[in-house]
């Protein structure tokens, strides 16, 4: 790949990264909830589990929906329950018991890793990507978009959970948080609604 186009792919990579989606409202929800050492394997899992999809996008899951359309209906029929029910939880997470520990669990990395199967910015981004900066579909080229995305994109979600973490003195009051959480909330489904 020309430099030109590994530069253009390193700025797609930051500019979907980065901009609010479905994981980092999660992560800076998870962020302000349960502290960022709790959400780091939420974090991974999104990093690696995004990259893993990127390469198996591909490789042969792109073909899959050229081959039968259906699928992207019930892939986002899937994602709108889905994202709903985890808007519904991050509404209703309860306030910290003692101040420290909130009650709950954050997402566990084998959870994010599957989170990116339902999340449409994810298959946004990654069949994008793909179209763009790997239209023969190698396998070198697939494993070059998914490097870059995987160096670029853990440090940038993760930034989120940074943000969130940096409001947990503010948001010690119950009732901030419980507006916080609404808020993250309505967010995610915003987030939702403007992907699909």
């Amino acid at each position: 790949m020309e430099q030109t186009a590994l530069a253009a792919l390193s700025a797609f990579a930051v500019a979907t990264s980065i901009t609010p989606g479905p994981n980092n409202m999660m992560l800076m929800a998870s962020g302000a909830n349960f502290g960022l050492r709790r959400t780091v394997p939420h974090a991974l899992g999104v990093g690696i589990g995004f990259t893993l999809m990127i390469v198996l996008v591909g490789v042969g899951l792109m073909e899959l929906f050229d081959l039968f359309p259906v699928l992207n209906t019930v892939l986002k029929l899937v994602s709108i329950v889905y994202m709903l029910w985890l808007a519904w939880k991050i509404a209703n997470a309860a306030a910290p018991s003692d101040g420290e520990h909130p009650q709950g669990t954050p997402m566990s990395f084998f959870q994010a890793v599957l989170f990116q199967w339902v999340n449409p910015k994810a298959w946004s981004m990654a069949l994008t990507a793909i179209a763009l900066y790997a239209p023969d579909r190698n396998l070198a080229a697939v494993l070059l978009v998914a490097l870059v995305f995987g160096i670029i994109n853990l440090p940038s979600t993760s930034l989120w959970a940074v943000m969130g973490v940096s409001l947990r003195g503010w948001l010690s009051s119950p009732g901030r948080l419980r507006a916080f959480n609404w808020t993250m909330a309505a967010l995610l489904v915003g987030s939702l609604a403007l992907l699909l």
